[in-house]
């Protein structure tokens, strides 16, 4: 190692050498006033703080900065040229301030939300009312589809945050759980199922033809691992709305969350069929790139979900 090299290893780096910009402006502060008590009410600290704050500098810069004397401080000869740097570093450390605030407003200025089906329809539009009134100038843009799709739109930077439904989080997310939600198997009133005395038994629903949500639902993923795969589609539909239509008009047995189906079978519409034997609970999940916490408007939406 030269001896140049070696004298700039032994003085560290630019962050240990260079006084920090509370410093800088203490001597800003100092030079306007002409007092260091008065700088130090300025900025809010006290007088003691104040002097070992410039001491502290003087000895990192290895020069004298102020003189002290009852009739107040003044710059010395060092101190006035280090003065004039301090003011050129504290102006281009305020633009970088500025343009750190112009890329927070970008920011927060869009929210972009991937949701599967079931929390798109019946979540979200309550949370993102809540999130209106919090953050009224944000627009937010809705994207829905099933759980993979929620996925590849976050890890693609098509989204600011995802909901997803399933047993687990996807691969390459973080998540959350928010809520927690059950599959039921329902029918219309005229199909035999309607007027069952005794639960379903898990053999005879996996050999039955459901309306079912698409491979890659979440709905999909739960029904699929609990029938052990065995899971019969009648229909395979790539919307709640649709497999519940399908569901009422009497084409068939179909499996829903029970979010979406209340007034369906509070207006008989739908009748639940209770099954045995068969776990067709879920979590409800909010998900990002793992990594990549949310922030800004994500956030905020997030801290709604779990109020």
């Amino acid at each position: 190692m030269t001896q140049a090299a070696e004298g700039q290893f032994r003085a560290g780096t630019l962050a240990h050498r260079v006084p920090d910009l509370g410093a800088l402006e203490l001597l800003l502060a100092v030079a306007r006033l002409g007092s260091l008590g008065g700088a130090a009410r300025e900025l809010g600290i006290t007088q003691p703080a104040a002097s070992s704050r410039i001491r502290s500098m003087e000895r990192q810069l290895g020069v004298a900065l102020v003189d002290r004397s009852p009739r107040g401080s003044r710059l010395t000869d060092a101190g006035a040229l280090v003065t004039d740097w301090a003011r050129r570093i504290v102006e281009a450390a305020d633009a970088f301030d500025v343009g750190a605030q112009a890329l927070r407003d970008r920011r927060d200025s869009r929210l972009r939300v991937a949701a599967s089906m079931t929390i798109a329809e019946y979540l979200l539009p309550g949370w993102l009312l809540a999130l209106r009134a919090q953050r009224p100038d944000t627009a937010v843009s809705l994207l829905a589809g099933n759980s993979a799709a929620v996925a590849e739109r976050l890890l693609a930077d098509e989204a600011d945050l995802g909901f997803v439904e399933g047993l687990t989080a996807p691969t390459g997310l973080d998540s959350v759980v928010i809520a927690h939600d059950n599959l039921i198997v329902v029918t219309a009133p005229g199909h035999a199922w309607s007027r069952r005395r005794r639960p379903l038994e898990a053999s005879e629903l996996a050999v039955t033809p459901l309306i079912l949500r698409e491979e890659g639902s979440g709905t999909r993923q739960v029904l699929d691992a609990a029938l052990g795969g065995l899971a019969r589609p009648l229909i395979e539909l790539s919307s709640t709305t649709a497999v519940k239509a399908a569901a009422v008009s009497g084409a068939g047995p179909a499996v829903l969350s029970e979010l979406a189906v209340g007034e369906e079978l509070a207006m008989r519409r739908l009748v639940s069929v209770p099954v045995a034997d068969v776990s067709l609970a879920r979590d409800l999940r909010a998900v990002w790139p793992t990594g990549h916490r949310p922030v800004g408007p994500a956030r905020d939406l997030l801290s709604l979900t779990r109020g």
